[in-house]
């Protein structure tokens, strides 16, 4: 799992038919701190998540293992709305 902040939304009118349905976010990666590494992903959102929060997401292989990416062809997914950290 890593963590991110919610940068928005992307949209993509041509996608294949398996994303269909399916809300896209850019996340910001994050370090421990909260602070942006400078590095970002594109993420299916399984949660609801939204602009300017903090989430955990998976990659690879671990990001087809939700409910609604199963079976899909994903390579990141937001998985939980971060609450907080110490």
């Amino acid at each position: 799992m890593n963590l991110a902040r919610v940068l928005g939304r992307v949209v993509a009118t041509r996608k294949d038919v398996k994303l269909e349905g399916l809300k896209l976010l850019m996340l910001g990666v994050a370090g421990p701190d909260g602070e942006l590494t400078g590095a970002s992903v594109v993420a299916v959102d399984a949660v609801g998540a939204g602009e300017g929060e903090y989430v955990l997401y998976a990659s690879g292989s671990s990001a087809r293992q939700t409910v609604a990416t199963k079976d899909r062809p994903v390579d990141a997914v937001v998985m939980a709305i971060v609450d907080s950290w110490d």
